[in-house]
């Protein structure tokens, strides 16, 4: 029987100190950058969030600096408040919401099958900007479903039938048999039938917040609160 001996925890923490010590660029207390970006001024943005979203992510794309402007940190919650992240790509985004596809047997559709709010992040990094999300998910209706799935790459089609995500698999041979099964059942340029167990979340946004980051860490940040009436609120919050 092997013996279960108690770790000083200041044991990882020498560690660190070491490793920082050898090389400063491995201490994060260390690392910083000075934001030097154009601010954000309330007399500039958009009345409507989705709107000044559509300013940024075009900027974002179009700019060419941020890897996949589209992938966004989606938060759900199940039923006991317990948290989980994770990134996927943004599919769609018009006036009703932000749009991600999905297995509806994923721990986030699971999640959100019985507690509907989301938050999303878009880390554009590079730019110095975030983009906050907060509101509640719906599914998607199956034409808008479908559509889309017509047009992912035929191997990604495949992939959301080979995929019983969020599932324990044996190993990477057994989703690899399950490709090619489905492979030769439905080769290239045949028909893939949309799969009943996957579809869309459309994120409907209570709040949007716009985070820009400025010099001395005194960041602009501009959240956008929607009211009864079917308006918007624009606050500026402290950094």
């Amino acid at each position: 029987m092997t013996a279960v001996t108690d770790r000083d925890p200041t044991d990882g923490e020498a560690a660190a100190r070491d490793t920082a010590a050898r090389d400063p660029r491995l201490d994060p207390a260390a690392m910083r950058e000075q934001y030097r970006a154009e601010g954000l001024d309330e007399n500039d943005v958009a009345a409507d969030p989705m709107a000044q979203f559509g300013r940024w992510f075009e900027e974002a794309a179009l700019q060419e600096l941020v890897y996949e402007p589209n992938a966004m940190v989606v938060s759900t919650a199940d039923a006991e408040g317990r948290p989980s992240s994770r990134t996927v790509l943004m599919k769609h985004y018009d006036a009703q919401g932000f749009v991600f596809y999905t297995n509806y047997g994923s721990r986030k559709a699971r999640e959100l099958g019985v507690n509907p709010y989301v938050s999303l992040l878009f880390p554009w990094h590079p730019m110095a900007r975030q983009v906050l999300v907060t509101g509640t998910a719906r599914r998607t209706g199956r034409d808008e479903t479908a559509a889309y799935f017509r047009t992912r790459p035929h191997g990604s089609q495949l992939g959301a039938w080979a995929s019983t995500q969020s599932s324990v698999i044996r190993s990477r041979t057994e989703l690899e048999s399950s490709y090619a099964d489905l492979l030769a059942r439905y080769p290239e340029g045949e028909q893939v039938p949309v799969p009943p167990h996957w579809g869309g979340f459309r994120i409907a946004p209570q709040t949007v917040e716009f985070w820009q980051g400025r010099e001395n860490r005194l960041h602009d940040r501009l959240r956008y609160t929607a009211e009864p009436a079917g308006t918007w609120r624009v606050d500026r919050l402290s950094p």
